[in-house]
């Protein structure tokens, strides 16, 4: 099964409201997900924006795929940053055990 990490839209007409999910990638777009991961809402002044950045990056650790436009959230958010730091530091690990 391959997951996404991807937008529900769930807001009312000329009111978009998303929820951050992980999704299979054959489910429709606000079909069932597996796991809520944050809220986005473009809406307001500011773009109002509530991740569980533990969920995010468990979900992105298990090879979760990202869409663009997440993508694009997480790393205003630092996310994606914190993923690669991750990715580093796992590789040197390894190096150093060979």
């Amino acid at each position: 099964m391959a997951v996404k990490l991807r937008l529900k839209r769930i807001g009312g007409r000329q009111k978009p409201f998303y929820r951050i999910v992980a999704a299979d990638s054959r489910s429709p777009r606000d079909g069932k997900f597996i796991e809520m991961i944050g809220t986005y809402n473009p809406v307001k002044g500011k773009d109002e924006i509530n991740i569980d950045e533990e969920k995010a990056l468990k979900w992105l650790n298990n090879g979760a795929e990202v869409t663009d436009t997440v993508r694009n959230i997480f790393s205003r958010k630092g996310i994606m940053e914190k993923y690669a730091n991750s990715k580093t530091k796992a590789s040197k690990k390894e190096v150093k055990k060979d």
